[in-house]
């Protein structure tokens, strides 16, 4: 009898969120070439981006236990412009590659404010001159939930990791200033979510 195949993970958010980022991504990136998504999760992502936007080469990354995941997703595409899944945790060691943009979809309120401060500060050593970032993810704005369900979603995160919780826009905006970064877009999104895309200013 033949070895079954395990099953791909599946994120329902996901795939309610895909076209909605998929256009924010054709209006910024489809000049760019190197993609690097840091914390590819499932990487259902990864695989319609990449095809629907073949043009770009997608480098999907993610903690260890994470990558089997990724690449049963990635095997099953078999698209060409998707390699393997590199590991990569915000507080250890990043790829010596450089990118034309990073992405991140729902990743800043799981970490740390210490590990997103850690991720700003690693992003100028894989992003080009006139690189961009583009998070997508809900956040406040002046100390305020968007919405009681954004209230509710981040009490819930802070009573699973007291650490993590839905980010003040002015404080990430504050980090990205601080390596370089200009904010070029806030589009809202679906289900109270936000489309943020920052460029590197040339010489940071």
């Amino acid at each position: 009898m033949p070895d079954l195949l395990p099953d791909k993970p599946f994120s329902p958010a996901c795939e309610r969120n895909r076209e909605p980022i998929l256009a924010l991504l054709r209006d910024h990136v489809a000049d760019r070439r190197q993609v690097l998504e840091i914390g590819s999760g499932t990487g259902q992502h990864a695989v319609h981006f990449a095809a629907a936007l073949p043009q770009l080469r997608w480098q999907c990354a993610d903690r260890p236990p994470y990558l089997p995941g990724i690449r049963l997703w990635l095997d099953d595409a078999a698209l060409p412009n998707t390699p393997a899944p590199i590991a990569l945790d915000v507080g250890g060691r990043w790829p010596q590659a450089r990118f034309d943009a990073v992405f991140s979809a729902n990743t800043l309120h799981i970490m740390s404010s210490a590990e997103v401060e850690t991720l700003f500060a690693r992003l100028p050593g894989v992003l080009n001159e006139d690189g961009l970032l583009v998070i997508y993810g809900p956040f406040r704005y002046r100390g305020a939930h968007t919405s009681a369900s954004n209230a509710d979603f981040d009490a819930s995160l802070r009573a699973r990791d007291p650490a993590s919780g839905i980010r003040d826009f002015e404080w990430v905006d504050q980090l990205a200033a601080a390596i370089g970064l200009t904010l070029v877009e806030d589009r809202a999104m679906p289900a109270n979510n936000r489309g943020l895309v920052w460029r590197r200013s040339p010489g940071r």
